[in-house]
């Protein structure tokens, strides 16, 4: 493949004849990701394989579809995504871009899919601009975002005590907004925020950082990053006694990649939000199983459920209007339907493209209450569908009528 993408054609095509409408006879969904970084855990070759499980499921010989998934590695850049989108609906005609974790990669190819009219279902990525200030016809936010996370995490540690804080941030789009999200969250509920440090992203040394935190005596020290950059931050913590000396690591975005990868010892008792987890009914438990068995013994994090529930809403759009060509129609369409699947049940997207669901708030377990491979979460709380998600008026997206 071309220079800037390590693009996996991972060719799933279903037998039928295509419908005359759709555009080259072929829906073509592009995984757009992180496949070996850091991000590569809690979304990569996963959200590929979700993605053609999703196609399987739906089953489009039936609908008189054919389905073709490809796959390309982002690199986490800005510039390396938009270029990837532009090459994928130029030359590739790919009709759908999905999963795309970083938000600056994010906000880089919403702009190309608006230019070129496709489609953009966002499930491992982040900001909440992109149901606000950079919302389009175009996309759709499916699993979590950086306010949802804020409101779930940072409302239920203030409330528990946690009223001092001091924010470890990824120095790029996903981290600022995350950071501002939740310093606002913690203000509003008679928190304060004792300081902040911004570290490279991604980052790999955070003792510097770490040793900021410790001085400023905060009991909660927000890390307001993701993936490898929170696992290295946890486990340096440790090192540090961090934790022993009484303050309290709040990881504003965990995936259950994060919690495997660091082992209970070192995650147990971390607060968390989370939309989706394979361990609370028995259909994500079926697809958690499956999803393990194909994928090394991994577990599936929200943003592979969100990529399965996403691409299943598309083709439902795809086939009800028996047309793939124009991408704001098919998102119009999305946002028309109920959304239904087995992992996230019944859901239903706004004007601004946010998809709504309820959020989850998690304590990871200690080891000693761990039954089984993959058990790792007790729910402490659940935040209600209507409330999980920022208020569309407060968004400043100008699709919303005012």
């Amino acid at each position: 493949m071309r220079k800037g993408c390590k693009a996996i054609c991972l060719g799933l095509m279903a037998a039928g004849a295509a419908q005359a409408q759709v555009s080259d006879g072929v829906v073509r969904i592009g995984v757009l990701n992180d496949q070996t970084g850091v991000y590569a855990g809690l979304a990569g070759p996963g959200s590929v394989w979700a993605a053609k499980k999703a196609v399987e499921d739906f089953a489009p010989e039936k609908h008189g579809l054919k389905v073709e998934v490809i796959a390309a590695d982002h690199q986490n850049k800005p510039d390396v995504g938009a270029s990837v989108a532009r090459r994928w609906f130029d030359v590739d005609k790919v009709d759908v871009i999905v999963d795309v974790p970083t938000s600056s990669v994010i906000l880089a190819v919403n702009e190309v899919v608006k230019e070129k009219n496709k489609v953009l279902l966002v499930s491992a990525g982040g900001t909440s601009d992109l149901t606000g200030r950079a919302c389009t016809p175009n996309a759709i936010h499916w699993t979590y975002d950086t306010w949802a996370l804020a409101n779930g995490t940072g409302k239920a540690v203030v409330k528990t005590g946690g009223d001092t804080w001091f924010f470890i941030t990824a120095d790029y789009a996903f981290g600022h907004a995350l950071e501002r999200d939740t310093e606002s969250v913690v203000v509003k509920n008679g928190g304060k925020v004792l300081g902040k440090v911004r570290h490279p992203f991604p980052g790999t040394d955070f003792s510097s950082y770490l040793l900021q935190a410790q001085a400023s005596k905060a009991k909660i020290v927000g890390l307001a990053n993701a993936g490898g950059d929170t696992i290295s931050a946890v486990k340096q913590a440790s090192e540090f006694g961090i934790t022993a000396g009484g303050q309290k690591l709040a990881g504003l975005l965990v995936f259950i990649s994060d919690v495997q990868a660091l082992g209970l010892n070192a995650a147990q008792g971390l607060i968390l939000s989370e939309t989706w987890y394979w361990d609370m009914n028995e259909e994500s438990r079926k697809f958690g199983r499956e999803f393990a068995a194909a994928n090394g013994g991994k577990y599936p994090t929200m943003a592979h459920a969100g990529v399965y529930s996403s691409v299943i809403h598309y083709l439902k759009a795809v086939a009800a209007l028996k047309s793939d060509a124009d991408g704001a129609k098919v998102v119009a369409k999305m946002k028309a339907m109920p959304t239904e699947d087995k992992l996230f049940g019944k859901g239903s997207i706004r004007a601004d493209g946010r998809k709504i669901h309820p959020l989850y708030l998690f304590e990871v377990k200690k080891p000693s209450e761990s039954k089984y491979p993959g058990d790792f979460y007790k729910l402490l709380a659940t935040v209600p569908a209507n409330e999980a998600f920022r208020p569309i008026e407060e968004g400043g997206c100008p699709l919303v009528k005012k």
